[in-house]
């Protein structure tokens, strides 16, 4: 018997599933602790003019799915009005049988608007419509929201040099009913062989007050503002690799290093993974003292098209999937010097190519000894590229096969968009369906009241409690 599209049973094939989406996951608050959202936007409870503005601006996903179906940049990043652009991307929803695209444009249009007809170029101008008028509504603005999704926390993307005002500000505001914490991202000053580098270290002295000539000045740097991030309740870290690296270097090789960088000198890619690993290492050891979480991006190739990236710079949907290898042996070697080196703190691993989830299942089985918490070592949700219906899947049973699910830390948006949340849902739902069909097949009894439990854990306290994020 054929389903309807996108009912209340969406995604959900059998009795157990349904039970444990409705009694259990779909209730819970969310914890969006990596997305990449402006905290401004929450500070000034921003409200949009158009619903091209919320939805396109700043995306690319849909950017890349446009692109892929003919439409030209005029219309996606260009001086295209908003109503046409927002046809155009209505034009190219139908295109997307089977991408998750077609699954979050629906959802966010019942969720937030009340729109249950299929988007096309045909309904464009009525959809477009309606979705202005609801969101000229007071309860559309950014922090109504978030709270009409029930989003408890949120965790933004922030490197060193930024001033963290707006986190100031939403904290001190006691209108505001959601946590809004900065996360550490220090790419920057770990790329010595990369041409912004000297511009980013002149950035970084003047954020901390103090000169950087050499590496200790460096370190010192990064420490100090480490400490100021922590002062404003910061709790989690963000490192972006291409790949894993562990590279080690005589200390007088480092400093080498960074000279050539900051001279704008070549620097090898062995010299440019020792410096990475160096740092990250100054880094992790600071993240574990201060009881801090932090994060592992790898397996990425970004902004691939030289010609689109110096027309519109990076984050605009030129990246891609990195098949590099060799990660394993890496990975392994680099949580081994954390650990040796009293420097792994509570670590998530995330890499864009599935084909690492084995990888990080198994490596990360190695470094759960005398944890203070379940899962020390955590394989991160289905990341980027991988967070569609078949990737979450895939995650999903490559931890349950090789780690234990239960202790999962559960979604994340990883977005720049105000009605992403709608992918907690999708997570949920793709959660509980996995679950209950282990128990349709006998490999699992039908225990509600533990496979609830287990639900709910992962949809919310486990990220409560890993985090040790407070009063929530």
């Amino acid at each position: 018997m054929r389903k309807n599209f996108l009912d209340e049973e969406f995604l959900l094939t059998g009795d157990m599933a349904k039970a444990l989406y409705h009694n259990h996951a779909e209730t819970m608050p969310i914890i969006d602790y990596h997305c990449h959202i402006d905290p401004q936007s929450i500070a000034e409870d921003k409200r949009y003019d158009s619903i091209t503005e919320l939805w396109l601006g700043g995306d690319h996903y849909k950017w890349r799915a446009m692109r892929s179906a003919g439409v030209p940049e005029r219309l996606i990043t260009g001086d295209g009005d908003p109503e046409e652009k927002f046809i155009a991307w209505a034009e190219t929803v139908p295109k997307l049988v089977g991408n998750p695209l077609y699954h979050w444009t629906h959802l966010e249009l019942q969720r937030y608007f009340g729109i249950y007809e299929p988007l096309t170029g045909k309904t464009a101008k009525e959809v477009y419509r309606a979705c202005n008028e609801v969101l000229s509504k007071k309860e559309m603005s950014v922090r109504g929201i978030i709270a009409q999704s029930k989003v408890k926390l949120i965790c933004t993307t922030d490197d060193p040099v930024d001033h963290l005002k707006h986190h100031a500000s939403i904290a001190a505001d006691p209108s505001c009913a959601v946590k809004v914490l900065p996360a550490f991202r220090p790419d920057k000053a770990l790329r010595a062989d990369k041409a912004e580098f000297p511009g980013y270290i002149a950035k970084l002295a003047a954020a901390t007050n103090r000169k950087i000539e050499d590496l200790d000045d460096l370190r010192a740097a990064l420490l100090d503002r480490i400490d100021y991030f922590d002062a404003h309740n910061c709790r989690v870290s963000d490192h972006a690799l291409d790949t894993c690296i562990c590279e080690t270097a005589e200390e007088s090789e480092l400093k080498g290093i960074f000279q050539k960088g900051l001279g704008g000198e070549k620097i090898t890619r062995r010299e440019s993974e020792a410096f990475q690993t160096a740092l990250l290492l100054t880094c992790a050891r600071a993240y574990k003292k201060k009881n801090w979480v932090m994060q592992l991006h790898f397996g990425c190739i970004r902004n691939n098209s030289t010609t689109m990236f110096e027309r519109l710079g990076p984050d605009t949907g030129y990246d891609a999937a990195n098949d590099e290898g060799g990660n394993a042996p890496r990975l392994a070697a680099l949580l081994d010097l954390l650990e040796r080196s009293d420097a792994l703190p509570r670590t998530i691993l995330y890499s864009l190519n599935p084909a690492d989830n084995s990888v990080i299942g198994t490596v990360m089985g190695c470094f759960q000894t005398d944890s203070d918490i379940p899962g020390r070592v955590q394989m991160g949700s289905a990341w980027w590229f991988n967070d569609h219906k078949a990737g979450m899947e895939k995650q999903l049973t490559d931890l349950m096969n090789v780690g234990v699910l239960s202790t999962f830390v559960g979604m994340l948006t990883d977005s720049r968009s105000f009605l992403s949340y709608t992918r907690h849902e999708y997570f949920r739902r793709i959660l509980c369906n996995l679950i209950g069909t282990l128990v349709e097949n006998g490999e699992y009894p039908a225990d509600e009241e533990m496979l609830g439990k287990i639900v709910r854990d992962i949809c919310y306290n486990n990220a409560r409690n890993y985090f040790r994020f407070e009063n929530l």
